[in-house]
């Protein structure tokens, strides 16, 4: 089935308007640092305040707004599908990482893609420009299509986030290529924050006073440290008294405790439970008593996942430009783990997934009947890396030269990113062709 040149026009723009989107959020978090606006330290704050906060947030609105005991099973299939992509996604990247020998932060950037941000850009030019219309039936308006694209990759991003803060650490740590660099760097990290934090403490009645002290008298706070090391001990005896395999799994189980898995939980339970749906999102004179106040809270901090967390990337971006003005190490973008991490998000994965689903769409029952849903699994594995990278290099505590590497690389992938088109259309044209065999 061949694809006129004209058919690809559409998606281009949309392609090209969602990384412009990206790139120009990038350059704002430039101008930002570069204007004294947000220094490294608070964007590594923020950051970490964009996983585990308004990652949340955004997770708990979407999937519970979207989420009902009518249209749960439609997710199930999201669920086995991000985890099959990402954890092939993983063993590409240690294998392709040992082969070629490439630095720790190559496995990471192919096993995890920007589940979040860019699909989202992506659906709302997709969106404006009406391309998706071609795979509405039944009727159903747009805006309803693409609220529930919305949630699929939101899903999505859910399992992706988790997996990524369960085995993102792991797939971090150097090789012997970076091992010795990154200690030397990181032993100089260490002597700069000792030698910070001995500049801002002093000396009062009570000891070493500095910025972690507590402001409460010290009535309230033995007390309190007093029951907290009680409950830490009694925890801690009674996991020592555990089986060893019961104790291999308990930490295997906590690695995947993480925020915004959390986050979905909760929009999972309050979706699934029909009190708690009307509560939260039903209009105020329908029973809807938090959806005011509570919900439209949850949902305003949550919008600013994306556009925040891209801006974090600006900031690191424009460290490593002044590192490099003033001839310092400022990290370095291989031109082999481009053209690698590239090739996988942009060839492979669409070459296997877009196949595949079309597949399991058309010739068997698997799938709901839901062309929305066909399309988004198609794309889920498409994309660049995700931009969550630079919140893990911050929570794994990865040397100053890799963050500033990985902010480097992922402003480059985001610049190429519009031969995203070619993905978008063969996941419509798949999409198409499934409807027919409907």
């Amino acid at each position: 089935m061949g694809v006129a040149a004209g058919e690809l026009i559409v998606p281009f723009t949309g392609a090209i308007q969602a990384a412009f989107s990206v790139l120009l959020t990038i350059a704002f978090g430039v101008v930002a640092a570069q204007c004294n606006l947000l220094s490294p330290n608070a964007a590594k704050e923020v950051s970490k305040l964009c996983v585990r906060m308004f990652l949340p947030a955004l997770l708990i609105y979407k999937i519970g707004s979207n989420l009902h005991q009518d249209t749960g099973v439609r997710y199930v299939p999201v669920l086995i599908w991000s985890i099959s992509y990402t954890l092939l996604s993983v063993l590409f990247g240690r294998i392709l990482t040992r082969i070629f020998k490439l630095p720790a932060w190559v496995a990471p950037a192919i096993a995890f893609n920007n589940t979040t941000s860019l699909p989202l850009l992506l659906i709302q030019s997709l969106k404006q420009t009406q391309i998706l219309d071609a795979i509405l039936i039944g009727g159903e308006s747009g805006s309803q299509a693409m609220d529930r694209a919305e949630s699929y990759f939101l899903v999505n991003a859910m399992v992706s986030n988790s997996l990524t803060f369960a085995l993102g650490p792991r797939l971090l740590r150097p090789g012997d290529e970076d091992a010795s660099d990154e200690q030397e760097e990181n032993e100089a990290d260490g002597q700069a924050n000792e030698d910070g934090e001995s500049s801002d403490m002093e000396r009062g009645p009570d000891g070493i006073i500095d910025e972690e002290t507590s402001l409460l008298p010290q009535r309230l706070t033995k007390p309190t440290n007093r029951v907290g090391k009680r409950g830490y001990l009694k925890t801690r005896k009674w996991y020592n008294d555990l089986s060893p395999w019961l104790q291999e799994t308990l930490e295997i189980t906590w690695q995947f405790a993480n925020a915004p898995l959390l986050g979905a939980i909760v929009g999972a339970v309050i979706g699934l439970t029909p009190a708690l749906h009307r509560l939260f999102f039903s209009p105020s004179n329908e029973g809807g008593y938090f959806n005011a106040w509570l919900t439209t809270s949850i949902k305003n901090i949550g919008e600013l996942f994306a556009s925040m967390q891209i801006i974090v990337v600006g900031v690191k971006l424009s460290t490593s430009m002044l590192r490099m003005k003033r001839g310092e190490n400022s990290g370095e973008v291989r031109k082999g783990s481009l053209a690698i991490v590239t090739l996988v998000r942009f060839i492979i994965w669409p070459l296997i997934s877009i196949p595949l689903i079309w597949a399991v769409a058309s010739k068997t029952k698997l799938l709901d009947a839901d062309p929305m849903l066909w399309f988004s699994m198609m794309l889920m594995p498409t994309g660049p890396p995700a931009m969550i990278l630079v919140a893990l290099t911050d929570v794994t505590g990865a040397a100053e030269s890799m963050k500033m590497t990985v902010a480097k690389f992922l402003t480059i992938s985001y610049a190429i990113t519009p031969v995203i088109c070619f993905a978008v259309v063969g996941a419509l044209k798949a999409t198409e062709s499934a409807i027919e065999h409907m």
